[in-house]
C-alpha cells in the first residue's frame, strides 16, 4: 500500500520508514510527486497534522499520512510549539543554497533563539511531541490519531551532532545524553516519533488491516 507522507523532511521520512518497518506500506515523500507542502494555520499539532495529510491525500488519490511535531518548554508556556521549525522566524533565502542546508540555518537560529528565551529561567522542563494522523483518502470520516511525548529537559548550550531541530539541546535525563548524541538506532526506539509510531502501527493494523 502507498502511503504519501505529508512531509519534504528527509530525516523525518527515514525515521518513520524504520518505524514503520515491516508492514506492507511504501512511503513515498508528497515532494515526489510534486504535491506543495500545506498550509499551518492552526494552532494545535493535531489540527495541523490533519490539513496537511488531507492535502496529501487529495492530491495523491490515496493514503496519506502527517506528522506535526514540536518542542513544547513548560516555563514558556509550551512554546515554541506548533512554531517550533520557525521559532526565531524565517531565515532568509541564500543564493545556491539547497533545502537541507538552508534547513540547518533555520535550526541554528531556531536554537539560539530559544537559549535567549531562556536565559536566567532555571526551570528547563520540557519535551518533545509528535501526533500522527493518517488518512485512507481525503474524506475518510474516520482519521487514525497517535501522539507521542518524550520528556527531557534544555541544556544551556548545544551538544551532538546527530538529528537536527532542537536535538543538540534537548537532554535526555535517563538516557544521560542530548538526542543529538544519540545513535539512529536509539533514538528510533525512545523518541515522541518512536513513541506515536508505535501507537500508529496498532491502529493501522487494527482499523487498516495492514500487518
Amino acid at each position: 500500500m502507498r502511503l504519501v507522507l505529508a512531509s519534504n523532511n528527509a530525516k523525518k521520512l527515514s525515521e518513520l520508514r524504520a518505524l514503520f518497518g515491516g508492514l506492507p506500506l511504501d512511503l513515498v515523500a508528497q515532494g515526489t510527486l510534486d504535491i506543495a507542502e500545506a498550509d499551518e494555520p492552526h494552532h494545535t499539532f493535531v489540527e495541523n497534522a490533519l490539513a496537511k495529510a488531507r492535502q496529501a491525500a487529495a492530491a495523491s488519490g490515496g493514503a496519506a499520512i502527517a506528522d506535526d511535531s514540536g518542542l513544547c518548554v513548560h516555563a514558556l508556556g509550551g512554546a515554541p510549539g506548533v512554531i517550533s521549525a520557525h521559532f526565531a522566524g524565517e531565515v532568509p533565502d541564500s543564493p545556491g543554497e539547497d533545502r537541507e542546508a538552508r534547513r540547518r540555518r533555520q535550526d541554528a537560529a531556531n536554537n539560539a533563539c530559544l537559549l535567549e528565551r531562556l536565559a536566567g529561567i532555571a526551570d528547563r522542563r520540557a519535551h518533545f511531541i509528535s501526533t500522527l494522523v493518517a488518512l485512507r483518502h481525503a474524506d475518510d470520516p474516520e482519521p487514525l490519531v497517535a501522539v507521542g511525548r518524550w520528556p527531557g529537559e534544555i541544556l544551556l548550550a548545544p551538544r551532538g551532532e546527530q538529528g537536527f531541530g532542537y536535538d543538540p539541546l534537548m537532554h535526555i535525563p535517563a538516557l544521560g545524553a542530548t538526542v543529538a548524541e544519540l545513535a539512529a538506532d536509539v533514538k528510533n526506539q525512545h523518541s515522541h516519533r518512536a513513541r506515536a509510531a508505535a501507537q500508529m502501527r496498532g491502529l493501522l493494523r487494527e482499523a487498516w488491516h495492514l500487518g
